[in-house]
Formats: C-alpha cells, structure tokens, sequence
C-alpha cells in the first residue's frame, strides 16, 4: 500500500498538466485588478485635460467681457454635459480679486493697531469685496471689473468606470478639479478697494 501511494505521487510531481491553468488563477485576479486601475487613472486624467480645455475657453472669453457670470456657467455646464450623462456633476467657483498678490489672502490692513499683523476693532483696512466686514478671504463672488484677476475652479464629479475601487481603498466617485486665474482686459477704470475703519 505504501509502495503504490509513493508511485503515485511520483507520477503526480512528475505530470505537468493542469499546472498552466492553476497558475493563470493565481496571476489573472492582480493582472485585471492592475488593467482596471490603469484604465481608471487614465480616464481620470482625461476628466481633467477636458476640464482644464472648458475652463480655459471659457476665463478667456470672460475676461474680454464677451460673457457674464450666468453665461460663463451655462456654457460650462453645456461644454461637460456628455461627461455628465454618466451622473456627473460640475461646481464652478469664481471670484475675484483687486491684483495676484491678493488671492487667497485676507484683506490688507492698512493701519495696524496691537496686537500687530491681525485685525482687530479700529483697524483700517481695504475692503476689497465691498461687504462693509473684514474678511480671510479677500475675493468678491463673480467676474469683478476691469483689469481684476479672477481665479475659477471647476469641479467635476462622477462615479468610477470600474468596481475595482472598494477593493484598492478608493472611493466610488473620481473627480477632477482646473483651476485657472485670469486678468480681465481694461476695458475701463479698475475701481480701487474702498479703505474701511
């Protein structure tokens, strides 16, 4: 008995068929996994070239006036509505600023009382957005006036071209975020920041 299981797990090392089959189960589940990723990184990265290409169209022709902010948005939402028959969904941002170096950054004092370098009650400051506040945040919701800079961000959302995403930690919603900052042409006078006390 002992002879015949030796000679048959002889036979069995020594038979080959079966062995390519077993092997293809091990590499095929990581070799998909790694087709979908790529595929999934690849329309990820073509999400974002087509809305860099609609963002840039669009600050170009706002920033000669040809379009205002309604229609700014409108042809946004037209320039990505194939993308978005897949239940994608698009957030525009616009705002505008007095010059670049004041993008982002909060509203500039102009006479500083202690504790230096933050507002506090009396300070004087530039009143950039015209909301009558002292604001973190010195931009004006829109496309301002002439010879301000205005900085958009689209933002495209829309769920993932392959299942493969719960497996690799992701979420199941890809989105690809342009952003952009333009000068508008001066068509008449910029119109400086009211100072505020």
């Amino acid at each position: 008995m002992i002879g015949r299981m030796r000679r048959l797990l002889a036979r069995l090392r020594d038979h080959a068929r079966g062995a390519t089959l077993l092997e293809f189960g091990l590499v095929a589940p990581v070799l998909i996994l790694t087709i979908m990723a790529i595929g999934d990184l690849a329309y990820q990265s073509y999400l974002r070239a087509v809305t860099r290409g609609v963002l840039e169209k669009a600050a170009r022709a706002a920033s000669v006036g040809t379009l205002n902010t309604t229609q700014i948005d409108a042809y946004i939402e037209a320039q990505m509505a194939t993308i978005n028959t897949k239940n994608g969904t698009t957030s525009t941002t616009k705002k505008s600023y007095y010059n670049f170096s004041r993008v982002g950054k909060p509203e500039k004092i102009t006479t500083d009382t202690a504790p230096l370098g933050t507002y506090n009650t009396g300070d004087c400051y530039e009143d950039a957005n015209n909301n009558g506040t002292y604001d973190t945040n010195s931009g004006a919701s829109g496309l301002g006036g002439a010879d301000d800079i205005v900085y958009y961000e689209v933002t495209v959302s829309m769920p993932r071209l392959f299942p493969m995403a719960k497996f690799l930690g992701w979420s199941a919603t890809q989105s690809a975020t342009a952003t952009t900052m333009v000068r508008n042409q001066p068509w008449s006078n910029q119109s400086a920041p009211t100072i505020r006390c």
